[in-house]
């Protein structure tokens, strides 16, 4: 699915400098830029909340579950 929408972009985008785009074009090349983003920051969200990092003393502290404890980071599982 995501690579459907990457091409789809892309083609707008050389459509883009080629002939220019209509308006419903240029609407549906800023939802669909927007759709990519959001995919791009939850999959990095979900990589920065499954990090374990090993203290010194050697216990385990899960960089997500310290985050959503100070309230910086909302836990959607």
């Amino acid at each position: 699915m995501m690579s459907d929408i990457i091409a789809r972009i892309n083609e707008l985008y050389h459509k883009s400098q080629d002939v220019g785009l209509t308006p419903e074009e240029k609407e549906e090349q800023s939802r669909l830029r927007g759709e990519y983003l959001a995919s791009i920051r939850r999959n990095v969200k979900s990589q920065l909340e499954n990090i374990d990092l090993v203290n010194p003393d050697g216990s385990i502290t899960n960089v997500g579950e310290e985050h959503a404890k100070k309230g910086t980071v909302k836990r959607t599982m």
